[in-house]
């Protein structure tokens, strides 16, 4: 009697209490699941944290109750004793306890739990399932391998109910979808969609064996699984049955495919209420079909109202805006296509692959909005500053009365939108008593509480009125001169006194200085000069660099951009297959200027101008050489000034780069990765260019990544004796006494150098030494040698540690871990 009253206790108390707390549980994580239909989705259709919950942490209050529910029925009503346990409830009290642990993603407890179901009840019933939940958790602990193992072991050795084999075959599907083995993953999830009775579980299968034959390649078989989820229709979750329409739809035969049909398809999927829900996803799968057909402006259509239909899916948010991006990119609108691209980053988790690829197109085109901006903004200026003072006074007439008459409009609107929203106010919520519970169905009038309820709320918001008509004008104005008498001070200010409405406020902000309209113009030349150059270079679109180039020369130039200017329309010219016009500005450079480098260039392109001390190649060896010399604030202004003077020339990226390696010897990693960063983005076709984006990509990250390394890690030491940049004799007199230590106390495998550390500070530094007892002892024999006696203040490092030290500058922080 004992044994069966505590068998039916735990059962139909503790256990089915837990069980439903643990259902409940499920069902909200099934009802928060964002599935990604982007990715092949995992065959359980929950989401659990991935984060470690610490003792005392909030929990899931469901799994909770189903743990304790668990524990109760474990310490209460178990029966064990001779080895044995005789309340066949226990083993599904542990079941729970594992199941409740797992949704917590309290996977090694979890794990426990099966396992003890499975060593001390190895009769029970609940083995194979214990077997198979102890996979899943193996497999959230990324342990696929061994899942696998055990898995393969379970059905060569055990009858399997369909349930149990279904659930077995999708979690080795999911391991093998894990390890990214699409092909092996098929054969499981279609063994478990056969087996399995739930038609949610069928749906979702189904879809994820679809998206696994795309993965291979085979669209007619995909196309063949995803039937098999619209055939189920309403039997599973509407969205497998949305998704396998647009899956379908992904793989549209566009050469072949019948495209009337399937844009009436798209209309049909709009039309149908029941798919309200997705039409945020069926508008941008529209807007991909009429991209890849060259529909550009239905495309464009479909994916702003996909952007409309919004439904908390950022994944597909961001394509719409990079789709949107792209297109306007590929039109050569690029301002257009930044600002796309800005809502798109916007939508995207930083630091992934796909932000790291919408950033670099953005940072490409951060230059040409720079410089369109300037265009746009000082040519307005220009035109205005051109014309004579009637001209101008008309132009901003013109503007501020727009202005006024917008904002008059406008504040009509809000001033009518206000008084109608205060006479429907009264009316609004005396559908509610005092105590905020709605009143019977009775007319208000009958109803005594919500009579005495409005009258209140009408005194607290009008005060005592008189009954008369427009009892809500204090001052009784009702034309629509009074109503824009409101208007014009429905902003707190009139539009008379404000001087954003008054043409002379504008008029005073033209410039008049002559410095001031030399820099605007100035600016504007360059703009349009830079913007030549990038579209040339960099978006290979010719004829807007000619566009731009052209309009440049029909402006009064400074000299230094004319012959460059005809030069790079020479070459876009060339590229472009024109040979009149290349012919033009080849006679125009040879004939005008027959003494610029330019003209050397066309007329003979094979010279070699590094010797000429005119030449930019012969300026970029003196200053390499200044380089070598540790001359880097010299190489930092000398490469300034070359990069103005020799604009739009290919060596520029050359001296960029050498300014760039001088900027990182000066001031370290930070500041190098920026003057990379920006060589990689504003010369992307040249060798150097190219150059700095691998530098950028590959090296500086393991640069960024250096640390202190531990000083038993290597053999290679030095000693670095500290002086100031100013005092440059004393650190050449220092290392020469050095050397002659060096020689004299027979020391040859040494030798020392004079490095550079900032503009400030200088090492004199001694090479080769094997271990810092080695470093130390050098330098004690220097400092105690009667004839040297170098007691200078020493530090011995790492070469290892002294490359981080040059690198990143932090001399400060390594003498802080040393000491």
């Amino acid at each position: 009697m004992t044994r069966n009253f505590r068998a039916v206790n735990a059962e139909f108390n503790a256990i089915y209490n837990g069980n439903l707390a643990l259902e409940q549980g499920k069902q909200a994580l099934v009802q928060n699941v964002k599935d990604d239909y982007f990715e092949v989705l995992p065959v359980e259709r929950i989401q659990l944290s991935e984060e470690i919950q610490l003792p005392g942490e909030n929990r899931n209050t469901d799994f909770e109750r189903a743990e304790e529910k668990a524990v109760i029925a474990i310490q209460k009503h178990s029966i064990y004793f001779n080895g044995k346990e005789h309340n066949p409830q226990i083993d599904e009290a542990y079941m729970l306890l594992g199941k409740a642990r797992y949704y917590e993603s309290r996977f090694i407890p979890a794990i426990e739990a099966f396992n003890f179901v499975l060593h001390r009840y190895p009769t029970s019933n609940s083995v194979n399932k214990a077997k198979i939940w102890r996979e899943k958790t193996n497999i959230r602990l990324k342990n696929e391998d061994v899942a696998l193992k055990n898995l393969k072991e379970l059905f060569e050795n055990a009858e399997l109910e369909d349930e149990d084999f279904a659930d077995a075959s999708a979690m080795i599907g999911q391991a093998y979808i894990n390890m990214e083995h699409p092909d092996s993953a098929l054969v499981h999830i279609k063994n478990a969609a056969k087996s399995t009775k739930d038609n949610e579980t069928k749906g979702r299968l189904l879809f994820i064996k679809g998206q696994l034959y795309n993965i291979l390649n085979q669209k007619d078989s995909a196309n063949i699984a995803f039937n098999e989820v619209i055939e189920l229709n309403r039997k599973s979750p509407r969205i497998y049955f949305i998704h396998s329409k647009i899956q379908k739809i992904k793989n549209f035969d566009y050469e072949k495919g019948d495209k009337l049909a399937q844009k009436e398809q798209f209309e049909d999927l709009i039309e149908d209420r029941e798919n309200r829900p997705y039409l945020d996803v069926i508008h941008h799968q529209k807007g991909e079909f009429y991209l890849n057909i060259g529909e550009t402006d239905e495309a464009i259509t479909a994916y702003n109202k996909s952007i409309k239909e919004f439904r908390q899916n950022q994944k597909l948010q961001a394509l719409n805006y990079s789709s949107l991006g792209d297109i306007y990119f590929d039109n050569s609108e690029y301002k257009t296509a930044g600002s796309y691209y800005d809502s798109t980053l916007q939508r995207l988790v930083e630091n992934t692959r796909e932000h790291r690829l919408i950033k670099k197109k953005r940072d490409n085109l951060e230059d040409v909005i720079r410089y369109e901006d300037i265009v746009t903004r000082n040519d307005s200026i220009i035109s205005i500053i051109k014309m004579d003072e009637s001209e101008r006074l008309a132009y901003f007439t013109e503007y501020t009365n727009n202005l006024k008459n917008k904002a008059i409009s406008d504040s009509i609107a809000m001033v009518k939108e206000k008084e109608t929203f205060r006479s429907n106010e009264f009316f609004k919520g005396n559908q509610r008593g005092e105590d905020g519970e709605k009143s019977s169905g009775n007319f208000y009038f009958y109803n005594s509480t919500a009579v005495a309820s409005g009258k209140l709320q009408f005194r607290r918001q009008w005060g005592d009125r008189e009954l008369e008509d427009d009892w809500r004008r204090s001052n009784k104005r009702t034309s629509q001169s009074d109503i824009q008498s409101d208007a014009l001070i429905a902003k707190g200010k009139p539009i008379s006194e404000n001087e954003a409405f008054n043409a002379e406020s504008y008029l005073a902000e033209i410039p008049s200085d002559q410095k001031v309209i030399d820099s605007i113009v100035g600016e504007r030349n360059m703009a349009y000069y830079q913007l030549g150059l990038i579209y040339k270079e960099k978006f290979k679109e010719y004829n807007l660099a000619i566009d731009r180039l052209e309009t440049l020369l029909t402006f009064q130039l400074e000299e230094r951009l004319v012959v460059p200017s005809k030069y790079h329309l020479y070459k876009a010219y060339e590229l472009l297959g024109n040979s009149s016009k290349v012919q033009q500005y080849k006679n125009d450079i040879v004939t005008n200027h027959p003494d610029s480098r330019y003209a050397e260039i066309i007329s003979n392109p094979e010279a070699v101008l590094a010797e000429d001390e005119s030449s930019p190649e012969f300026k970029y060896n003196q200053l390499y050489r200044l380089f070598e010399e540790q001359q880097y604030t010299e190489v930092i202004e000398q490469s300034d000034k070359y990069i103005t003077q020799y604009i739009g020339d290919a060596i520029v990226p050359k001296f960029e780069m050498l300014k760039a390696t001088a900027i990182g010897k000066q001031d370290g990693l930070e500041a190098y990765k920026k003057a990379i960063n920006f060589i990689s983005l504003n010369y992307p076709n040249t060798e150097e260019g190219k150059k700095a984006n691998n530098i950028y990509n590959a090296q500086i990250p393991k640069l960024e990544n250096f640390d202190f390394k531990a000083n038993n890690d290597t053999d290679r030491w030095k000693l670095i004796y500290e002086f100031n940049s100013n005092t440059s004799e004393d650190a050449i007199a220092f290392r020469e006494k050095l050397d002659e230590a060096i020689k004299e106390l027979n020391f040859d495998y040494l030798d020392t150098s004079i490095d550079y550390y900032n503009t400030s500070k200088k090492f004199v530094v001694v090479h080769g030494l094997y271990s810092q007892e080695g470093a130390k002892g050098f330098a004690e024999t220097l400092k105690e040698n009667k004839k040297f006696k170098i007691s200078n203040p020493y530090i011995e490092i790492s070469s290892p540690n002294y490359a981080v030290v040059q690198v990143h500058k932090n001399l400060d922080l390594y003498n802080d871990k040393i000491n």
